[in-house]
Formats: C-alpha cells, sequence, structure tokens
C-alpha cells in the first residue's frame, strides 16, 4: 500500500504543509484587512494555474469575505480581461500584460500580489517591480526556492518544494484560508 501514488504525493504535500509559513500568512492577511479599512484596491495576477488561482482569490475575496456586509473590498485579478491581455502581448510584448493595465489604475497604498510559480514570471515581475515604485504594498506567492518575486515582494510567502502541482495545491489552500481568514475578522458574528 506504501507504494500508491496518491500516498506518496499526499505525504509530500503533508511535509510542506507541516513548515507552513505562518508569519508570512498573518502579514498577508493583515496587509488585506488593512486596503479594506483604508478603502484600497487590490490587484492579483498570475499565469496558467497560478492565473487560475487568483481568478478564485479574486472571487473569494470580493464575495466570500464580505458577502453581507455594506462596505465591501476592491479586488480586481488581472488575468481575466482576454481582450486586454491579447492587445497588450500582440502590441507591446506578453512581459507587459499586468504592468500596463496597473498603469491604468493603481494608486498609492494599493496592494498588488503577484503569483508565480517559479517566482520567475517575467511579466509579474515587471508589474511587481512597477507597484513598489508606485508605493503599493506588494505580496509574492511563489515556490521552489522563491525565485526573483521572493526577493521582490514586500510580503513573500513561498511553498519550499521543487514540485509545481504541490506549490499550486498550497497556493490555492492559502487563498482558502485567507477568504475565511477576513471573513472572521469582518464578520464576527457569522460563520465563515
Amino acid at each position: 500500500m506504501k507504494d500508491k501514488f496518491s500516498l506518496k504525493y499526499l505525504d509530500e504535500l503533508k511535509e510542506l504543509l507541516n513548515i507552513f509559513p505562518h508569519d508570512r500568512f498573518e502579514e498577508i492577511g493583515k496587509a488585506l484587512l488593512s486596503a479594506y479599512e483604508d478603502e484600497k484596491q487590490v490587484f492579483i495576477m498570475g499565469n496558467g494555474g497560478s492565473g487560475s488561482t487568483a481568478s478564485h482569490f479574486v472571487c473569494d475575496i470580493n464575495k466570500g469575505s464580505c458577502f453581507d456586509l455594506e462596505k465591501k473590498f476592491k479586488v480586481f485579478c488581472l488575468n481575466d480581461n482576454i481582450p486586454t491581455i491579447l492587445a497588450y502581448a500582440n502590441d507591446l510584448s506578453y512581459d507587459k500584460i499586468f504592468v500596463e493595465q496597473l498603469k491604468n489604475y493603481l494608486n498609492k497604498g494599493d496592494v498588488v500580489i503577484g503569483i508565480s510559480g517559479s517566482g520567475n514570471s517575467e511579466n509579474v515581475l515587471q508589474a511587481v517591480s512597477y507597484a513598489k515604485k508606485k508605493g503599493a504594498k506588494t505580496i509574492g506567492l511563489s515556490g521552489f526556492s522563491g525565485g526573483k518575486l521572493a526577493k521582490m515582494a514586500d510580503i513573500p510567502f513561498v511553498a519550499m518544494i521543487n514540485d509545481m502541482q504541490k506549490v499550486e495545491d498550497v497556493h490555492m489552500i492559502v487563498v482558502h484560508m485567507l477568504m475565511q481568514y477576513l471573513c472572521k475578522a469582518l464578520q464576527t458574528q457569522k460563520t465563515c
């Protein structure tokens, strides 16, 4: 039974969760609460599986964390507007698809979250670099050894494993944890 693929996969995921960076998680949660309280915008982006995580993240925060509240989060996913992405990719470069969108909307004090399994996605790095120059708080979700994103972001969160699928598993767990963390912080009377 020990040589079953599913057992090995889940054992490795359990080991990864045993070294979960709880302090980093708390920093991200507090940064998002601060953005909510100060009515700042939050921009999230990623490519491929990380793009799906970014879309899911936006849905969970905008709807799930403040569903019954009058005041809402202002969270946007930069990889969801396909025509805009295609226009920038075609006319400039795929590396510019996120940073050019931020130039339209980003204000000082906003939060920018880049998700990159490798930590080296050039389009994410350019957007995070721009955000830092403009006075935004930056958060990076990456894996492996963290890549350039972990060195650049104000709050780096690294799933320390050389396995893209398990990195993405952990990032999705972080999204769901943040949704409940924020929900509980904002809706103390409700079960999230």
